[in-house]
């Protein structure tokens, strides 16, 4: 029997891809990145809604296959992060497929707001109604969106909320 050991090591491991890792996602994930989707069109559409309203835009630049892209959208798609939404910002997920790999699409949005090229995703950017981009320092630094904690993402979009009665 050469190879009772072997099996039993393959019995043994074979029970640990059952078990969920320690370090399971502790973030909601939601795949709002639509690679069909016109998406300079629904920036435009964000940006007359805000004009009307006096939001501002989240443009969140990313793609599904990027987790942190996902922890994004997810943290925006619950209760708290919806509640902001819809007291101050309008809200437009663009596919920007993987321009790191030379694979980007919609890459007109990024230029659009000086933002160029994108290097990681999510590429988050935070516009007034007028087009002017606010956050042109931390537009760039979403690529940990996974291991940021909710408060400090809420906190991070709170700051650019329009002030009330704006």
């Amino acid at each position: 029997m050469r190879f009772a050991p072997t099996l039993a090591a393959i019995a043994l491991l074979s029970g640990c891809a059952s078990v969920p890792p320690a370090s399971a996602s502790r973030h909601p994930e939601a795949a709002s990145y639509d690679a069909s989707a016109d998406a300079m069109a629904e920036v435009d559409a964000a940006l007359d809604r805000a004009e009307g309203n006096g939001k501002r835009v989240i443009v969140a630049l990313g793609a599904n296959w990027c987790h942190d892209s996902r922890a994004f959208a997810g943290w925006l798609d619950t209760p708290r992060f919806q509640a902001l939404a819809n007291r101050a910002f309008e809200i437009v997920f663009v596919d920007v497929g993987n321009p790191q790999a030379g694979e980007g699409r919609n890459l007109g949005v990024v230029r659009r707001f000086g933002i160029d090229p994108v290097e990681g995703t999510p590429t988050v950017f935070v516009v007034d109604a007028e087009g002017t981009l606010l956050n042109p320092e931390t537009a760039r630094g979403w690529r940990n969106a996974a291991s940021r904690s909710e408060d400090a993402i809420y906190a991070e979009l709170e700051r650019y909320a329009p002030p009330p009665g704006a």
